[in-house]
C-alpha cells in the first residue's frame, strides 16, 4: 500500500495535513482488518451448515424440477449483496478505535490552544465524512461486481447444466465455483489498498511483446553443380578400373599405359576421362551437337591420379591434328610442378608428332621464344601443341612474344586451381581468356574461323564454326565459393569430388556426405605431438635417431627456418640432411630430389614449394615442424605421402598454445582421426648434450654466412 502526501504549504499547515495522512492511514489499517475478520466469521459459518448437511442436502433434490434449482440460485445469489452490505453498514457504526481516542487525548494533554483543538476536530470530522465517502464507494463498486460475477455465474451453470449427467454433481461444481468467485471477488480490496495478493492469471495480450525463439543457421544456397556433384569413390585399392574398361581410349594410348605399368585406372580417372573424351567426340574443332562443351571442375585427394586424367583425355583428341597451333595450355602455380606434368605430356605423345614446350623461366626468355613459334616468309608459325607453363612466364609471352597466339586454344587447364584463385592469378586467367578471343590482323578466308566471345546462340551465330575453349579445373583443395568460382567464368560446369563408402555390418556400402569437408589418402595415418617451442629440434632428431624413421619429408613455413633447421641437423650428425626451398637453384633442387628418391638422403626439410602436386616417390612420413596456419597448407603437406593407395603417416610439432586453434581448424575440415602421440621429456635427455654442442657450431655457421654475404 502506497500513501502519497504532497507539501504545498510550509510551517503548521504542513504538520497538519502529515496529522491528517496518518489519521487516514490508520483508519485504512482499522477498516482492512475489520473485513478480513468478517471474512474469517463469514467462512466459519458457512462451513458450519455445509457439514450439517448430506450429500443431497443443498441444491436439487432428486424430485425436484429444474425450474425450482434455477429459482435457488437466482435468491442466493441476489442474498448474497444485501448481506454484504449490512456488514459494511455494521463496520461503519462502530466507535472510534482506542488507537484514535489515545491520540486525541494526548493532543490536549499537550497543552494545545483551542484554535489548535478547533483544527483536530475539523480533521476528525474530515476523516468521518471520508469515511462514510469510502464505504458506498465501495459498495458501488462491489454491486458491479456482483452483477458481473452474476452474469458469469449463469453462464457457467448454463453450460455445466449440459455437460452434468446428475444433479448432485451439478450442485458441487457450482458450489465451488461460487466459492471461488466469491473469494476472488473480496481480494480484490487487498490488492488495491496495497497488501500481497495471488492475482489471477490474465487472458490479457501484450502489444510489442514476442516470445524467445532459437536463431536458426542460415543454410549457404550453393548452384546446383556444386550441390549435387558427381561422386567418385576415394578408396583406390578398393574401387580400381581396369584400362580396357573404359570406354573410347585410343588403342595407342593402351599400349603407352601398358607399358608404363599402368593396369587399372583409379576411380577419379575412370570418372574424368571418359567425360573430357565425351565432349569432343565430334573432334576438337566444335561440341557435342555442336553446342558448346561443359567446362569441369574436379576435386580429389592428393595422389588420385590427377594429372593423368587430363593428359590421356587431351592427347587423344589432338592425335589427329593437321596444323601445329597451341590447342591446350596447362597453366601450374610452381616450376616443380610444371617439370612434373611436362614429363607425363612428353611420355605420352612421344611417336605422335604432337609437340610439347616447357616455360617456367628455367630457360632464358629468347630460347622459350624459339621454342614456342618460329618465322617464315610467310608469317609466324607455332611449334608447339601443348604448352606448359607458370602464370608469370605465361604472361610474359603473351605480352612480348610476337606470333605467340592462343586463337586456336581448346583446352585451358589450371591445375592447384584454389591457388591459383588466392594468389591474385586472376589477372593472367583473364590475360589468356582475352588472347584465346584476340582478332588477329590478318584478312582473307581467315576470317571466316576467327573466333568471338560466346554469346547466346542464334542464327547469325550459328553460321561459323567457331572452335569452343574448355576449361578444366583441378585441385585436392577446390574451393566451394561461388562468388570465386564466378571469376573463373565456367559454362555450366561439372564437379567431380571425391567421398567415403564404408562398408556395413550387411555387406552393403553407404556413401558419407562430404559437402565443406576436404578428404585426404586413404592409407594416411595423423598425430600430432604437443610440445614447446625449445624441444622441438629435439623432437626431430629423436624421430630420426631413436625411432628410426627414413625417407623423412619436413615442412617448415619460411625458407629461414628450414635453413637453419638444416644446419643444425647437419652439425648434429648421424642423419642424411638436404634442403628444399626456393633459395637453391633449379639444378640443385633437382638432383636433391633425385637423390632423395633414391635413398641417399633420409631427411629433407623443404618449405612449401613441395607441397603442392610434386610427386616425391618413396616418402614414408611427412612431419610439420611449424605447423600450418592454414587448413589447405596443411592438406597439401600429409599429401605428399601415402600416394596411390599406399599407406603413409604424418606427424605435426604443435606448440601447447597452438593445440587448441590446430584441433579446431581440423575438425571444421571434417577431419577427426587424427591422434595424440605426446612424447616424454626423460626420452629427449640422451640428445641434450649433443644438442647443445650442435647449437654452438650452428652459431657459428650463421656468423660466418652473414659475414660472406657482407664481402
Amino acid at each position: 500500500m502506497a500513501l502519497f502526501c504532497i507539501n504545498r504549504y510550509g510551517g503548521e499547515d504542513e504538520q497538519e495535513e502529515e496529522a491528517e495522512a496518518e489519521d487516514r492511514a490508520r483508519v485504512l489499517l482499522e477498516r482492512l482488518q475489520q473485513q478480513a475478520r468478517a471474512r474469517q466469521l463469514k467462512k466459519q459459518r458457512e462451513a458450519q451448515p455445509q457439514g450439517r448437511e448430506g450429500p443431497g442436502g443443498a441444491g436439487l433434490s432428486p424430485r425436484s424440477e429444474p425450474g425450482e434449482g434455477k429459482a435457488k440460485r437466482k435468491r442466493e445469489s441476489e442474498e448474497q449483496p444485501s448481506a454484504q452490505g449490512q456488514k459494511k453498514l455494521e463496520t461503519k457504526k462502530r466507535p472510534r478505535s482506542s488507537s484514535e481516542e489515545r491520540a486525541g487525548t494526548e493532543e490536549t494533554a499537550d497543552g494545545s490552544s483551542p484554535t489548535k483543538k478547533k483544527k483536530a476536530n475539523r480533521r476528525k470530522s474530515k476523516v468521518q465524512r471520508e469515511k462514510t465517502e469510502a464505504v458506498p464507494d465501495s459498495e458501488e463498486d462491489k454491486e458491479l461486481e456482483n452483477r458481473n460475477n452474476f452474469k458469469n455465474k449463469s453462464n457457467k451453470r448454463k453450460k455445466i447444466d449440459e455437460e452434468t449427467q446428475g444433479d448432485e454433481t451439478g450442485k458441487k461444481e457450482n458450489s465451488e465455483k461460487v466459492e471461488e468467485n466469491q473469494s476472488t471477488k473480496e481480494e480484490l480490496p487487498l490488492a488495491a489498498s496495497g497488501e500481497e495478493a495471488n492475482c489471477p492469471p490474465s487472458n490479457m495480450m501484450i502489444l510489442g511483446d514476442y516470445d524467445a525463439k532459437p536463431v536458426q543457421k542460415v543454410q549457404p544456397f550453393l548452384p546446383q553443380w556444386l550441390a549435387q556433384p558427381k561422386r567418385v569413390q576415394k578408396r583406390i585399392k578398393d574401387n580400381l578400373c581396369p584400362i580396357r574398361d573404359v570406354p573410347g581410349i585410343h588403342p595407342r594410348l593402351l599400349k603407352k599405359l601398358q607399358m608404363n605399368g599402368i593396369e587399372s585406372f583409379f576411380p577419379v580417372q575412370a570418372e574424368v576421362i571418359p567425360a573430357i573424351l565425351q565432349s569432343a567426340s565430334n573432334g576438337y574443332l566444335m561440341g557435342r551437337g555442336g553446342y558448346r562443351p561443359k567446362d569441369i571442375c574436379v576435386s580429389a585427394p592428393t595422389g588420385s591420379g590427377k594429372t593423368l586424367s587430363f593428359v590421356i583425355p587431351i592427347v587423344q583428341v589432338l592425335l589427329d591434328r593437321v596444323v601445329c597451333h597451341v590447342r591446350a595450355l596447362v597453366v601450374l602455380p610452381t616450376k616443380e610442378l610444371a617439370q612434373q606434368v611436362s614429363k607425363v605430356f612428353n611420355v605420352y605423345t612421344d611417336g605422335t608428332g604432337l609437340k610439347v614446350v616447357l616455360i617456367t623461366g628455367q630457360k632464358s626468355f629468347a630460347k622459350e621464344q624459339e621454342m614456342l613459334v618460329q618465322k617464315k616468309v610467310t608469317g609466324y608459325c607455332s611449334l608447339a601443341d601443348i604448352v606448359v607453363a607458370t602464370p608469370g612466364r605465361l604472361t610474359d609471352h603473351i605480352n612480348q612474344t610476337p606470333g605467340f597466339s592462343l586463337t586456336q586454344l581448346r583446352f585451358l587447364i589450371v591445375d592447384e586451381a584454389d591457388r591459383m584463385i588466392d594468389d591474385m592469378h586472376q589477372n593472367c586467367l583473364n590475360q589468356i581468356v582475352r588472347a584465346a578471343f584476340q582478332v588477329e590482323n590478318d584478312s582473307g578466308s581467315n576470317m571466316l574461323f576467327q573466333r568471338t566471345k560466346p554469346g547466346p546462340i542464334t542464327a547469325a551465330s550459328s553460321c561459323s564454326p567457331q572452335i569452343p575453349l574448355q576449361k578444366l579445373l583441378f585441385s585436392a583443395t577446390l574451393t566451394q565459393d561461388p562468388e570465386k568460382l564466378q571469376q573463373l567464368d565456367l559454362f555450366q560446369p561439372r564437379l567431380f569430388t571425391s567421398v567415403y563408402s564404408e562398408k556395413n555390418r550387411d555387406g552393403t556400402e553407404t556413401e558419407q556426405d562430404t559437402n565443406d569437408k576436404y578428404t585426404l589418402p586413404e592409407g594416411l595415418s595423423q598425430c600430432y605431438v604437443p610440445c614447446d617451442l625449445n624441444s622441438k629440434p629435439l623432437l626431430l632428431l629423436y624421430f630420426m635417431l631413436k625411432m628410426k624413421f627414413t625417407r623423412v619429408l619436413c615442412f617448415t613455413n619460411s625458407r629461414e627456418a628450414s635453413h637453419r633447421l638444416f644446419l643444425l641437423v647437419q652439425a648434429f650428425g648421424g642423419v642424411t640432411v638436404a634442403e628444399f626451398s626456393s633459395r637453391l637453384p633449379p639444378n640443385e633442387r633437382q638432383r636433391t630430389m633425385k637423390e632423395f628418391e633414391q635413398g641417399k638422403i633420409q631427411l629433407l626439410i623443404s618449405t612449401d614449394a613441395t607441397a603442392r602436386g610434386i610427386d616425391v616417390k618413396g616418402v614414408n612420413y611427412v612431419i610439420n615442424y611449424d605447423a600450418p596456419q592454414f587448413i589447405r597448407t596443411y592438406i597439401h603437406r600429409v599429401g605428399r605421402t601415402a600416394r596411390a593407395g599406399e599407406a603413409g603417416v604424418a606427424f605435426s610439432l604443435v606448440l601447447r598454445i597452438q593445440e587448441r586453434r590446430f584441433l579446431r581448424m581440423l575438425r571444421d575440415a571434417g577431419i577427426q582421426d587424427i591422434k595424440k602421440h605426446p612424447v616424454k621429456g626423460n626420452s629427449l635427455k640422451p640428445l641434450v648434450q649433443q644438442y647443445e654442442g650442435a647449437l654452438c657450431k650452428l652459431e657459428k655457421t650463421v656468423k660466418n654466412e652473414r659475414a660472406q654475404k657482407r664481402a
